[in-house]
């Protein structure tokens, strides 16, 4: 993996969700280990666990005009758990981060998980996001067949 892998998962990240495309933004994308990302999710999320990704907001406002390039946040990925997620799915390391990628950007632009309808709008935007990069729908079950709209 490489860090035009990060890069593309980023940036059609932010082709296919960016709710205004014209607006200049970057964002941090932070490959760690297990240990440091446990640490953050037990100081902000009060989880004393790792997980694969974690997002963290600038708390700057999706959208807002502004010139010079608006750091939206910080997308973290523990290593360890990643490369192991990968395995027990069955997928590639660069596939699986780029999906991690993916989901850390979506959250930076507003979009969550907590209720059923906007699990279910993000799964399927992530999806579409993944397809278009060459990557399979990583919610499909083992052995079925995704259709993906366009």
């Amino acid at each position: 993996m490489n860090d035009a892998t990060l890069s593309l998962a980023a940036l059609a990240t932010f082709e296919a969700a960016s709710t205004d495309r014209g607006f200049p933004c970057e964002v941090t994308l932070v490959l760690t280990d297990d240990s440091e990302v446990q640490q953050l999710n037990r100081t902000w999320r009060e989880v004393d666990a790792p997980t694969n990704v974690l997002s963290f907001s600038s708390g700057e406002p999706v959208g807002a005009l502004q010139v010079d390039p608006r750091p939206l946040g910080d997308v973290v990925l523990a290593g360890e758990t990643v490369v192991k997620e990968a395995g027990l799915k069955g997928v590639s390391v660069p596939d699986h981060v780029s999906h991690l990628v993916v989901h850390g950007v979506l959250h930076l632009l507003g979009h969550d998980h907590e209720q059923d309808d906007d699990a279910e709008r993000m799964e399927a935007l992530e999806t579409r996001i993944l397809a278009g990069l060459g990557i399979s729908d990583p919610y499909a079950e083992a052995g079925a067949v995704a259709e993906v709209s366009p």
